[in-house]
């Protein structure tokens, strides 16, 4: 019975504080009888505490991030805006990608900021979901993603769609004179740890932001440590600026389906009673940060499985407060 998430779920959120005492060995031996979870890393305050690959899995391995990469498109403009490159998130889209706007386009569209791509709030219909399939398909992605009709105006409800993301990447692309790829490399240069070991690209080449990138788990947690740690690399350089940090961190709109809130690039839930910042992408591609514990985890799964309907992402949040529990002992009992 405990193959099925949805139950694994809602046992962990039955059991009483005592029995979550458990050291980390014992939630990660646990957490094996997740069937899509392939590894679990937790570390706090810049240390591995516990982590563990499931099957021929490996923290080392690089596995496609999914969706969870939107969050370090985010962590881009974030860079881009420190450095000057992009002028800040009230920057209007049109003005930088004007070769692609469509004809006759909807005058909303001269609305469009660059942080209504961030928050989801572009109002244009999403292409995630059953209308991925065919924008991917499109000769041109960050055309056909500006191209979709309105379905609310700029800044209203939530849409999430990867399309927007995309355009952050051509604008990134534009304006940074280098590849998405290419910047994130230079500007993540200070974090050893940090590698994308691969990355699909559109049609016209550009990098596809918001998903189908590759990152091995650890490359995932030396990229949360960054947010975790104030924007700071482990040598004490600054990659990013605590301003655009809190700015990311700031609930902006809310997921119809989960409830949750979500600000740059970053969902927000209550987990156990701590405010949680996570990274989330299809399949269950976890980047979790809880501030309030300096604690940093991140779990990845089946690519090809999905997290939503099934109840494994429900799972792995539960697991997240198990492990936020047993850390909380262990602060209580140092």
């Amino acid at each position: 019975m405990w193959n099925h998430p949805a139950l694994f779920a809602a046992v962990l959120a039955l059991m009483p504080v005592a029995a979550m005492a458990q050291d980390f060995d014992a939630i990660l031996d646990e957490a094996a009888r997740l069937e899509a979870l392939e590894v679990v890393i937790v570390a706090q305050d810049g240390d591995i505490v516990a982590e563990r690959g499931y099957g021929d899995h490996s923290p080392d391995d690089p596995t496609n991030i999914k969706s969870a990469s939107k969050t370090v498109v985010s962590a881009l403009v974030g860079m881009a805006i420190d450095k000057g490159v992009l002028e800040g998130v009230d920057q209007k889209v049109a003005a930088l990608l004007p070769d692609d706007l469509p004809e006759n386009a909807d005058p909303r569209l001269a609305d469009i900021n660059v942080g209504h791509l961030l928050s989801m709030q572009a109002g244009l219909a999403p292409t995630s979901g059953p209308n991925y399939g065919r924008w991917v398909v499109s000769s041109n992605w960050v055309r056909s993603a500006l191209a979709q009709p309105f379905e609310t105006d700029p800044g209203g409800r939530m849409l999430y769609s990867t399309g927007s993301t995309h355009l952050l990447s051509a604008i990134l692309t534009r304006e940074g004179g280098e590849s998405s790829l290419a910047l994130a490399r230079d500007w993540f240069a200070p974090v050893d740890d940090f590698a994308i070991a691969g990355w699909e690209r559109d049609p016209q080449g550009i990098y596809l932001g918001g998903n189908q990138m590759a990152m091995s788990p650890r490359s995932l947690l030396a990229f949360g440590e960054v947010y975790r740690n104030g924007g700071l690399a482990p040598d004490g350089t600054r990659v990013i600026s605590e301003d655009w940090i809190e700015q990311s961190w700031i609930e902006r709109t809310q997921s119809r389906f989960t409830g949750d809130g979500y600000g740059y690039g970053w969902f927000l839930r209550d987990i156990a009673g701590a405010d949680v910042r996570y990274a989330w992408g299809y399949g269950g591609q976890m980047l979790y940060i809880v501030p309030e514990l300096a604690l940093s985890v991140v779990m990845t799964s089946d690519e090809n499985s999905p997290s939503a309907a099934n109840g494994h992402r429900d799972a792995l949040h539960a697991l997240t407060g198990e492990i936020i529990e047993a850390v909380r002992q262990k602060d209580a009992a140092s």
